[in-house]
């Protein structure tokens, strides 16, 4: 992995676009259907949910702005049935079934919204973006699951959106190593810096 790194620099991929000054931080659908492993969805996140509470309470503790997703369906018709036929799993994450709770072990705050999403991107359906600009925020850290999903989807979006994107590695999970590790690889090579948590840490401004 190392030398494919050095031959992305070489040819101009995988620069730091760094820290502005007024980071933020989305949790994306760490809710129970993905972090319960009795779901089809789900996986045991318990070190990526530990280290995300240890970014939160870091966050917190600076007032910085903090946000969450979850995916939830209705009963009825909706806009996402072509992502419900390619992943069918999803359909268990039915409006008031639970599953689309946020896990306990994040400790949400009633000032920290959560907004149900459709789709994988965390800008697409929710309003992020204009919440992110009422707050004057300039770096976007993304925790969350899955890391070649809906992680990698709020990223791009992210990047797109004009902001400098940071990625917590221990705070981001999926079912399995290789489409983890791959998208971990091509994000940082193209859309966001993938640090260590606690390099993220040193860049947050003191506590308030």
């Amino acid at each position: 992995m190392t030398d494919l790194q050095d031959t992305f620099r070489q040819r101009g991929l995988g620069a730091s676009s760094g820290f502005g000054d007024r980071p933020g931080v989305i949790v994306v659908d760490f809710s129970r259907g993905f972090t319960d492993p009795a779901s089809p969805l789900g996986a045991d996140y318990a070190p990526q949910l530990d280290a995300t509470r240890t970014l939160l309470d870091a966050a917190r503790t600076r007032a910085l702005p903090v946000a969450f997703t979850t995916v939830s369906y209705p009963d009825g018709p909706h806009e996402a049935t072509h992502f419900l036929a390619k992943v069918p799993s999803l359909a268990l994450l039915r409006d008031g079934s639970g599953w689309a709770d946020l896990d306990p072990r994040l400790d949400a705050r009633p000032d920290e919204p959560v907004w149900v999403k459709r789709f994988a991107s965390a800008f697409f359906g929710p309003p992020l973006h204009a919440w992110l600009q009422a707050r004057r925020v300039d770096t976007l850290i993304v925790c969350g699951a899955t890391t070649s999903g809906c992680v990698r989807a709020t990223v791009v979006d992210g990047l797109q959106h004009g902001y400098r994107v940071i990625v917590p590695r221990e705070c981001v999970g999926d079912r399995a190593a290789a489409p983890h590790d791959a998208s971990l690889f091509d994000m940082n090579a193209k859309y966001a810096d993938v640090l260590p948590l606690a390099e993220v840490l040193t860049h947050l401004p003191p506590p308030s």
